[in-house]
């Protein structure tokens, strides 16, 4: 539940603070999170981002007022963040389907509600997971920055899969590898990288046996404690949905909280099968 009430609590701050400009950092202290994760976590559980959410909300407010008031258009476009008459309406439209002018004289308006946090009864459903504790290791790995805008839309992560298997670093990857049957995917939340972006590697667990080419980077994983769950099922889809269930379900009625730090992906080599690994702490 704790969980649930820091959630709706950013939500809060958001509503609280529409009518200036909104700092990442800011809504995800509200959680105690990094700014990367809360966006992270923001658009599994919710299918769009948090700033579609804000602009929803505020474009929302705006025709409501519109329609309503005798306020001046170019004055409600100043009060929701809008600098120009021109980029007012150019946005209004994309999100009401009609202009200002036409949603004064009447035409209809789209509502965008405030999200509320709510647990639901949907009857029981197996997840399988693992608590497992595990000491540190080490990783070869290929890494890449992305930027949270850009993954919204959840491309940008397969396209560099897809990169990876192409020029064949995953091949050499493996070959490096003490466990060849698996292919790893690490998300990393840095906090010394713009809040904007994130870092995510291809990656191969190794040990001390083999030299590394300087083409990959070498990582020690920390030891810590992991959730893992179990995926079946043609990727990217399966694992995103996964990703939903564990932060609708898993989170909120666990008596583990995630750390936030990073999360791993990890792939067979031979079949639909895979892992995700989320290094977590337990509830006080």
């Amino acid at each position: 539940m704790d969980w649930i009430r820091s959630f709706q609590r950013s939500i809060d701050y958001i509503e609280d603070n529409l009518l200036r400009p909104l700092d990442m950092t800011e809504i995800a202290a509200q959680m105690n999170i990094s700014s990367f994760y809360y966006q992270k976590l923001f658009t599994i559980i919710c299918g769009f981002t948090v700033n579609e959410y804000i602009r929803n909300r505020r474009l929302a407010l705006a025709g409501s007022e519109l329609v309503s008031t005798d306020e001046k258009t170019l004055d409600i476009a100043l009060k929701y963040g809008y600098d120009t008459h021109e980029g007012f309406t150019r946005a209004f439209t994309r999100f009401h389907g009609v202009t200002p002018a036409a949603a004064k004289k009447g035409s209809p308006i789209k509502s965008f509600a405030k999200l509320t946090v709510a647990i639901s009864m949907k009857g029981g459903t197996e997840m399988d997971y693992q608590i497992i504790k595990k000491d540190k290791f080490k990783v070869a790995e290929k890494r890449e920055t992305h930027t949270v805008s850009e993954n919204a839309n959840n491309k940008t992560i397969p396209e560099f899969w897809a990169r990876c298997h192409a020029d064949g670093t995953v091949n050499r990857l493996l070959e490096l590898s003490c466990d060849k049957s698996k292919i790893w995917g690490i998300c990393y939340s840095n906090p010394h990288t713009p809040e904007s972006t994130f870092e995510y590697s291809v990656a191969a667990v190794i040990d001390d046996s083999r030299e590394i080419p300087e083409e990959f980077t070498v990582s020690e994983i920390p030891s810590c404690t992991w959730a893992v769950f179990q995926c079946v099922g043609p990727m990217p889809d399966a694992i995103q949905n996964l990703w939903h269930r564990i932060c609708t379900e898993f989170i909120p009625s666990s008596d583990y909280s995630p750390t936030c730090d990073m999360d791993i992906e990890v792939y067979a080599t031979d079949n639909y099968k895979s892992e995700i690994w989320v290094p977590v702490i337990k509830k006080q």
